[in-house]
């Protein structure tokens, strides 16, 4: 991503809406999924550390890692959650065969550089047998917009498509459901409105009374989703899938 991305999610991760039920609803499917694991779990493209930290808050016996392409933002990384984190594509993971236990992947897939059917090669390649794969995709080729040019996206999927490249990969999945349902049409008009703008990313501040709001939206959001239901549109597609053998 642009250097100034990275400084904002660095700034921001820990406490704007969108950050906080990202990495709540993929720690909750960390717990729901990997209760006896013993191998490490990996955050693949984590960032600057927020959701490795996110993980450690709530999962503090789990051995947690994480793998970044960015140097710097891998030592922010570091710095913010205590994990080890190596530098590293996700395309060519410097882990051997059956080493980990789960991995987490929050928006990395859509990378410009990143090739999905590789990066998802290469986790089945790394997880144990019985291991899970989180991941967060955004979602519908039309939404499409600025915000994705300045974080470095070429791509969004449908629920389908997710699917079905996971399932090419040998995985079986175990849910798959869009988020951000909720605040969709926001999202929409937004989208639409700045599709060609140049000032940046929606990663930015808020007023505190939209962030609670947008925040409490997506806890209704996250709760339904702990019961099982699975929504039906979304700016995000949440996939949880398992390695068989």
């Amino acid at each position: 991503m642009e250097r100034r991305e990275y400084e904002q999610m660095h700034a921001l991760e820990g406490r704007l809406w969108w950050y906080r039920g990202l990495h709540g609803l993929m720690v909750d499917h960390v717990e729901r999924t990997t209760a006896g694991m013993t191998r490490p779990l990996l955050d693949a493209g984590c960032g600057t550390g927020g959701l490795l930290a996110a993980l450690g808050r709530r999962r503090s016996e789990a051995v947690r890692l994480g793998l970044e392409y960015d140097a710097d933002a891998a030592a922010l990384a570091v710095e913010k959650s205590g994990a080890g984190v190596v530098v590293g594509s996700v395309t060519a993971l410097p882990f051997g065969d059956g080493t980990l236990g789960a991995m987490i992947s929050a928006d990395v897939l859509p990378h410009r550089l990143v090739e999905p059917a590789v990066a998802l090669k290469e986790a089945h390649r790394c997880l144990e047998t019985g291991g899970i794969l989180i991941l967060n995709l955004p979602a519908y080729g039309w939404m499409f917009s600025a915000h994705d040019r300045h974080v470095h996206s070429a791509r969004r999927f449908t629920r389908r498509q997710a699917v079905g490249l996971a399932r090419a990969a040998g995985f079986r999945v175990r849910r798959a459901t869009y988020w951000n349902c909720l605040l969709f049409p926001v999202m929409v008009l937004r989208r639409m409105l700045t599709r060609w703008s140049q000032g940046g990313s929606d990663v930015r501040p808020i007023p505190a009374p939209v962030d609670w709001l947008f925040g409490a939206l997506v806890g209704i959001e996250r709760r339904l989703i702990g019961w099982g239901v699975s929504l039906p549109f979304g700016g995000s597609v949440l996939l949880v899938v398992e390695k068989d053998g």
